[in-house]
């Protein structure tokens, strides 16, 4: 009596599944359709298939030692940007600067409390609330948290509201802001730039590139690994 001894196309794809890095993401060739891991790559470094030597991709995927750096940078930033005065006023005689949380307390003390609230939130609540995020999340990746039990609940939240808080961060708004209020009040008064500007310019530019770098379906794919 002969016994089947054919392997099942199932079992071939589950232990190919098993064989690729539960770190990364599949990424499919357009050549051959082989299944490969998607790694970070450094920069000027091109991805190819192995079988067919298809390029693949030729951008750094979600380093997360990068995102760390960025992230810390952003950080200390953060402090100086949200003390320091972004706008200097000289009229008439008179001196008058301001801080980015000290404008929207003043737009909201002119009865405009929605536009306020909307101020404080998108420039000084939501990108603290980003920046601590991915910070979180960097050093429970680090330090392999999402093995215990707390761990991986804790980044679950954080991975899950990711999204929000990235919606609530409206960093771009301000910076335009600043723009246009120079040239609005140019015409009766002097406007200076100070280095709470300049510190709030590059936390916009350190967190651009941050969350370019980001990937949240790689974040997710560490669950897979505690599992």
């Amino acid at each position: 009596m002969r016994t089947d001894t054919r392997e099942n196309p199932s079992s071939r794809l589950d232990s190919h599944h098993k064989q690729l890095n539960p770190d990364c993401s599949v990424v499919l060739c357009r050549a051959c359709d082989l299944a490969i891991s998607r790694r970070a790559l450094p920069s000027g470094v091109k991805a190819l298939c192995p079988r067919c030597q298809t390029p693949l991709y030729d951008t750094p995927y979600c380093a997360i030692d990068g995102v760390l750096a960025m992230c810390i940078a952003a950080l200390i930033l953060y402090v100086p940007a949200m003390l320091l005065p972004v706008l200097e006023m000289h009229f008439i005689g008179s001196v008058r600067t301001t801080t980015v949380w000290q404008g929207a307390l003043a737009v909201a003390d002119q009865g405009y409390w929605v536009v306020g609230l909307a101020v404080l939130v998108g420039a000084v609540i939501g990108p603290g609330m980003l920046l601590s995020s991915i910070l979180a999340q960097m050093i429970i990746i680090k330090t392999r948290l999402y093995h215990s039990k707390t761990g991986r609940k804790l980044f679950v939240l954080l991975l899950r509201y990711h999204q929000l808080l990235s919606q609530m961060s409206m960093l771009e708004i301000y910076v335009i802001s600043f723009l246009v209020t120079s040239f609005q009040l140019s015409d009766f008064a002097d406007v200076y730039f100070g280095m709470g500007t300049f510190c709030f310019t590059m936390l916009f530019l350190v967190v651009l590139f941050m969350l370019r770098e980001y990937k949240l379906e790689h974040m997710w794919s560490y669950l897979n690994e505690s599992e």
